[in-house]
């Protein structure tokens, strides 16, 4: 069974920086890890949960939606079976709790989803 573990969630002020992992488990090799694209999530209290980042099997494609584009960037190492999410210029806007969400891309198209872990912007 495929479980994901995200770490370093906390709280900082606003404009400062926070890096979240999410490290996979249950996944046999580094190469079987490559046929999962990885996302991160969010959800705000109140709101529904919107995709902040994507990042393909290899890394080679990525994509953000508008509100976090040029602030947080996604990254994985697929030796280690983690993906990241490094943030920036945080907002308040930006608290929420942070999923890190695994997707199989050849069928059976099997999804995994993390805990979550909070992430909390404020002066």
């Amino acid at each position: 069974q495929v479980q994901l573990v995200e770490s370093g969630g906390g709280s900082v002020q606003p404009g400062g920086s926070l890096k979240l992992s999410c490290a996979a488990s249950g996944i046999s090799t580094s190469t079987t890890y490559t046929l999962y694209t990885m996302n991160w999530y969010r959800q705000a209290p109140g709101k529904e949960r919107e995709l902040v980042a994507f990042i393909s099997g290899r890394g080679g494609r990525t994509n953000y939606p508008d509100s976090v584009r040029g602030r947080f960037t996604i990254s994985r190492d697929n030796t280690k079976k983690t993906v990241y999410l490094e943030m920036n210029s945080l907002r308040p806007e930006d608290t929420a709790v942070y999923y890190c969400h695994a997707r199989r891309e050849l069928v059976p198209n099997y999804e995994y989803w993390g805990q979550g872990t909070q992430v909390t912007v404020s002066s």
